[in-house]
């Protein structure tokens, strides 16, 4: 059966061949002003004739298709279809929705864990120094270097991002548990709930969050949460800078319990230069680079294409959200 599939995103030549060898037998359906990093582009009436979205379509056109029977997000983020009147309308139409986690995850777990083995090895401060061998800061620097092996952590947000790093972070055997919004009985730890999480956190060595931005995690960690963390706990960041109080994060550094953190995202982004986040020797931040990596763009459209032989053969998609 011939699909309609509208690509609501620029693309390269290159891409656009790739994607074209890929959905043969299918119609692409591309825009005259395809969505950017700076917009989201212009939804044409072809939209309205599409069984597949390919993208980040708008809700309200969304609401108006009425052929459209699957949306494969670009990214791994999916928040404004993260709404319950959006998951309710979705699910009342039979419109099914895949995000690209699987895209991204394997990067963002490796940059974790190397935010993670950073600063158990101090290597900002050891990678700062010039001092001599068997001086008080050469020993310092020995002596806070510290092994994963045996801490603890909880990864908030547990889904692909959070399976990868779990898996990294075996070999360490570390205590690991999870905080999920719906847990689903395969993610081989503890699973922490809202009413037990303050108690998990006051535990915990490492702090994960990998929250999506919702109406339910904006401001997730406030001054009230992070006084709930363990002494000396550690808190990263790599989900989204709207699921954090940010100046509660800086007095939690400045005055305890938070020992150091490491954020990929903040909010906003960049942080201006003169922000306290900026101020303080123990918050490490990378500009939004950790799902990243070579071929990150026709990774996307590969995922695409396999998602669409799942879904052209009546099976369901890998990274279902919705």
């Amino acid at each position: 059966m011939s699909l309609k599939i509208y690509v609501d995103f620029a693309l390269t030549p290159e891409l656009l061949e790739r994607l074209k060898a890929g959905t043969q037998g299918h119609e692409l359906i591309l825009p005259k002003k395809p969505a950017s990093v700076l917009s989201l582009g212009e939804i044409e009436p072809s939209f309205y004739e599409a069984d597949i979205a390919f993208g980040q379509p708008i809700t309200e056109a969304i609401e108006k298709a009425e052929s459209l029977k699957w949306i494969q997000v670009s990214s791994s983020g999916v928040t404004r279809y993260d709404t319950p009147e959006f998951r309710s309308f979705a699910s009342s139409k039979g419109i099914k929705l895949s995000n690209s986690a699987s895209v991204f995850n394997d990067a963002c777990a490796d940059h974790t864990l190397s935010f993670m083995l950073a600063q158990s090895r101090k290597l900002p401060q050891g990678l700062a120094s010039t001092t001599a061998n068997g001086t008080d800061e050469w020993n310092q620097l020995r002596s806070g270097s510290v092994s994963l092996r045996g801490q603890s952590a909880i990864i908030l947000g547990y889904g692909a991002i959070g399976k990868r790093l779990a898996e990294l972070l075996a070999p360490f055997e570390m205590k690991l548990s999870a905080y999920r919004r719906t847990p689903r009985g395969d993610e081989g730890m503890p699973v922490i709930d809202a009413e037990s999480l303050p108690a998990a956190l006051a535990e915990t060595d490492h702090i994960i969050n990998i929250l999506p931005d919702s109406q339910a995690t904006q401001q997730f960690f406030d001054a009230t949460r992070f006084a709930q963390c363990k002494p000396g706990s550690v808190f990263y960041n790599i989900g989204r800078g709207t699921t954090v109080d940010q100046s509660a994060l800086a007095q939690a550094l400045s005055d305890g319990p938070i020992r150091e953190a490491w954020l990929d995202v903040t909010d906003p982004e960049p942080l201006p230069a003169d922000h306290q986040l900026r101020q303080l020797p123990n918050c490490f931040i990378t500009p939004h680079t950790a799902g990243g990596h070579a071929n990150e763009a026709e990774s996307c459209i590969d995922h695409f294409l396999r998602n669409l032989q799942l879904f052209t053969d009546g099976k369901e998609p890998n990274d279902r959200v919705i």
